[in-house]
C-alpha cells in the first residue's frame, strides 16, 4: 500500500455499534400531533425476506474507476476519494418510470455497486470495515451533466447536478450472508438494448473497506446508510423514453423507463 493509501486510511479508533433497522413508523403513525409534516422514509426490500432496509442517507463516491476519471479529464493518480450525497427519498424501486428531470437537457446515466450499512461507526479501520457491511444491491446515479459540469468548472458544489428528485434508481438489497463480499464481478448497463457500460469492480481505485474507512472519518456512519461507489467508463445521455437496464451478476438487476414527458 502507498503512502497515499495509508494517510487516508490510518485510524485507531474504536468502533460504534449498531444493528440493521428494518424500518420505523413516522411521527404521525406513532401518534403525535404536534409535528409537520410527518412522512415516512425512503425503503428498500431485502431480496428472499419480507424486511425493509430503511433509507437514512445516501453518499456517492466520486471518479473511483480509472477509465472514468480519465473520460472526465482528470487524472485518477492524483485523486484521494471525495464523496458528495443525494436524498434518501431520491430513491426510485426497479420497474419504476422516471420522469425526464427538471433543469436539464443531458441527463446521464452511471451504474453503481451500492453497499447498504447495516452497523454504525466513526473512523471505521479498514481491516474491520466489512463487518459493518449488510448487504449489497445494483444503482444507477443519474446526473444531470450539463448542470455537474457548469458547477464544477466554477468551483460550486455538485448538487444541482447530482442531488436531484429521483436520482437514484436501485435493485433489492441483497445480504451478505447470501452473497458475501464482492470483490470481482462484471458490472454492465445498457440503453435501449445497447451496452454503454461494461466493467469490473476490480477495476474500483478504493476498495469497498477503503471507501467505508474514509468516509467514516468526516461522517458516523449508521444503519440505514447506502454507499454509491463509483461508476465505470461509458457514461453517456439518455433521452426521454430510454429504456435502462443494468446489472452486477449474483447482486441482481435494475430496470427502469425514462418517461416521455421531458419538460
Amino acid at each position: 500500500m502507498d503512502r497515499r493509501r495509508r494517510r487516508w486510511l490510518k485510524t485507531s479508533a474504536a468502533v460504534g455499534a449498531g444493528a440493521i433497522a428494518t424500518g420505523t413508523l413516522s411521527a404521525q403513525a406513532q401518534g403525535r400531533s404536534d409535528v409537520l409534516f410527518a412522512r415516512e422514509g425512503s425503503f428498500i426490500p431485502v431480496l428472499g425476506t419480507s424486511q425493509q432496509f430503511q433509507v437514512r442517507r445516501i453518499y456517492c463516491v466520486g471518479r473511483n474507476y480509472a477509465a472514468h476519471v480519465r473520460e472526465m479529464g482528470g487524472d485518477p493518480d492524483r485523486e484521494a476519494p471525495f464523496f458528495f450525497l443525494k436524498p434518501a427519498d431520491a430513491v426510485v424501486e426497479t420497474g419504476a418510470a422516471i420522469p425526464y428531470p427538471l433543469d436539464t437537457s443531458d441527463l446521464h446515466h452511471e451504474i453503481e455497486l451500492v453497499v447498504a450499512i447495516g452497523r454504525g461507526g466513526s473512523e471505521i479501520p479498514v481491516d474491520q470495515a466489512l463487518e459493518h457491511v449488510f448487504g449489497y444491491a445494483v444503482g444507477i446515479d443519474l446526473t444531470r451533466r450539463d448542470r455537474q459540469v457548469a458547477a464544477r468548472d466554477k468551483g460550486r458544489p455538485w448538487d444541482l447536478g447530482k442531488a436531484f428528485d429521483r436520482s437514484a434508481p436501485l435493485g433489492p438489497i441483497h445480504r451478505v450472508g447470501a452473497v458475501g463480499h464482492p470483490e470481482r464481478a462484471r458490472i454492465w448497463l445498457e440503453v435501449n438494448g445497447q451496452p454503454r457500460q461494461d466493467s469490473d469492480l476490480r477495476n474500483l481505485i478504493w476498495s469497498v473497506p477503503e471507501i467505508i474507512a474514509v468516509l467514516s472519518r468526516s461522517w458516523e456512519l449508521r444503519p440505514g446508510d447506502l454507499i454509491f461507489t463509483g461508476t465505470p467508463e461509458g457514461v453517456g445521455p439518455m433521452e426521454p423514453g430510454a429504456k435502462v437496464r443494468v446489472e452486477v451478476p449474483g447482486i441482481g438487476a435494475l430496470e427502469n423507463t425514462v418517461r416521455q414527458d421531458k419538460p
